[in-house]
């Protein structure tokens, strides 16, 4: 019996470390409004994820709705939705950290991971989002562009800021990639 386990641990470890070998999700980031720095590849590896820049004033804001139906329904299957602010696009997302973080519990019930607010735009985006635009083809194009992660930590599919978190097409992404 402990043969079996060692194995599995063995199995799972070395499966974490094929993830984080991809680079992609071998990134640190501070929850939003807090201190505590979590390392997306420790902490999300064998999860399918859907990575999101946000802002609390644009008018794909209510995605905030869908962002967490989508969280809560497939969370149990190994699907995440990453929140990271931006307020890249005309200054949509001027408030502090904790303004931000309030806002979104508040007004839209937002329990799906937030990270520290971030630059998503060309040149100046974060390495994070530097990565993304390189295995995508394209950088953020406004607020709510998301990013399509397997849990093999490989990009599979970018959708751009006006497809709903309800949309076909992403759905369909989502549930082929936690089968």
């Amino acid at each position: 019996m402990r043969i079996i386990v060692l194995f599995l641990f063995v199995c799972a470890a070395q499966s974490v470390f094929a993830v984080c070998q991809s680079n992609l999700l071998d990134h640190r980031f501070r929850k939003l409004a807090g201190t505590e720095e979590v390392n997306l590849c420790d902490t999300y590896a064998g999860k399918v994820l859907l990575v999101v820049n946000t802002a609390s004033k644009c008018g794909y804001t209510p995605q905030y709705d869908g962002l967490e139906k989508l969280h809560e329904k497939y969370e149990k299957s190994g699907f995440s939705v990453l929140g990271f602010p931006s307020n890249d696009f005309m200054g949509q997302e001027p408030g502090t950290e904790a303004q931000i973080q309030d806002f979104c519990r508040l007004t839209y019930g937002v329990q799906f991971p937030m990270f520290e607010k971030v630059t998503v735009k060309s040149e100046q985006a974060n390495a994070f989002f530097k990565h993304l635009a390189e295995v995508s083809g394209t950088y953020p194009t406004w607020n709510f562009h998301k990013f399509l992660i397997g849990r093999d930590g490989k990009f599979i599919k970018q959708f751009s800021p006006h497809t709903t978190p309800a949309d076909p097409d992403m759905i369909n992404a989502i549930e082929k990639a936690i089968q």
